[in-house]
C-alpha cells in the first residue's frame, strides 16, 4: 500500500489490530504510537495519518488533511462481463490508471454466471477499487456499474465523447494516443468477440472500430494497454 485509505466513517474511530491496514501499518511500516504514514479519505483529501496508540486489539490514529487529489482522466470504460477473476484485475489496474467510471454489461457471446459471482454479490468489489487507488498513491475511485446493457453504457455516455470499441475482428486501424483532454470511451467485448448486432449497435452509437494489433490479449491487458496507449498523446 502506498496510500492508506481510509472511509469517511472510519476517522476518529479505531482500527481493528485484524485489518489489512492495520497490518501494514505495523507490520511493514512498522509504526509505532507517534508515527506517521501517508493515508487519504476515499474520494476525498490525502494527507498525513499518526498512530495514537497502539493496543492488542486496535489502532486508534488521528488524520490530518494536505491535498485534494488531482481530478480523474475522463475515461470511461465499457466492458463486456469478464470472468470474475479478470474483473477483480480490471477493478484494481483502471482504478490505478485514474478512469472515471467503469460499466460492466452482459453481451450476447459471454457467460451470464459471471455476473452471479460473489465479487458482485458482496463488497468485494470495492475493495479492489481501493486497492488500485492506494497502489497509485490516489484516493479517487471511478464510478462503477455492473449491471447495464450495452445500449444504456452507451446512452450513460457524455455528449461529445469519442468513442472507440476494440475489435481484433473487423477493425481495420490500429490504436494510437488520442489523448485525454476531452472524454473519451474504450469499448471491450467479451473473450469470443463482438456479435453482429453489437458491432452495429456500437457504430450507430458512434463508435469506431480499432485494434491493437495482431496479438489477441486478455482482457485485463488489453485494457491496461488501451488506456495507456490513450493517455500517451495527453
Amino acid at each position: 500500500m502506498n496510500l492508506i485509505l481510509f472511509e469517511p466513517g472510519e476517522i476518529g474511530h479505531p482500527l481493528s489490530r485484524a485489518d489489512p491496514r492495520a497490518v501494514h501499518i505495523a507490520k511493514v511500516l512498522r509504526r509505532e504510537a507517534g508515527g506517521t504514514f501517508d493515508a487519504g479519505i476515499v474520494n476525498g483529501p490525502r494527507g498525513k495519518g499518526t498512530v495514537v496508540s497502539m493496543g492488542p486489539g486496535a489502532i486508534t490514529f488521528r488524520f490530518e488533511p494536505v491535498a485534494e487529489p488531482p481530478p480523474a482522466d475522463p475515461i470511461h470504460l465499457l466492458i463486456a462481463m469478464p470472468r470474475p477473476q479478470t474483473a477483480r484485475k480490471i477493478l484494481s489496474e483502471a482504478t490505478s490508471l485514474g478512469v472515471s467510471s467503469i460499466r460492466f454489461f452482459p453481451s450476447e457471446k459471454g457467460e451470464p454466471g459471471y455476473a452471479a459471482s460473489t465479487l458482485w454479490r458482496t463488497p468485494e468489489w470495492r475493495r479492489h477499487l481501493a486497492d488500485g487507488a492506494a497502489q497509485a498513491f490516489d484516493t479517487r475511485l471511478p464510478d462503477v456499474l455492473h449491471d447495464a446493457r450495452l445500449e444504456d453504457a452507451v446512452a450513460a455516455l457524455p455528449a461529445g465523447c469519442r468513442r472507440i470499441a476494440l475489435d481484433n475482428y473487423e477493425a481495420t486501424r490500429r490504436m494510437g494516443p488520442v489523448g485525454v483532454a476531452s472524454p473519451l470511451a474504450l469499448a471491450f467485448g467479451p473473450e469470443r468477440g463482438w456479435s453482429a448486432a453489437e458491432r452495429a449497435q456500437l457504430r450507430a452509437g458512434g463508435f469506431e472500430l480499432a485494434h491493437l494489433g495482431g496479438r489477441v490479449l486478455r482482457t485485463e491487458t488489453a485494457v491496461v494497454a488501451a488506456v495507456a496507449i490513450a493517455k500517451a498523446a495527453s
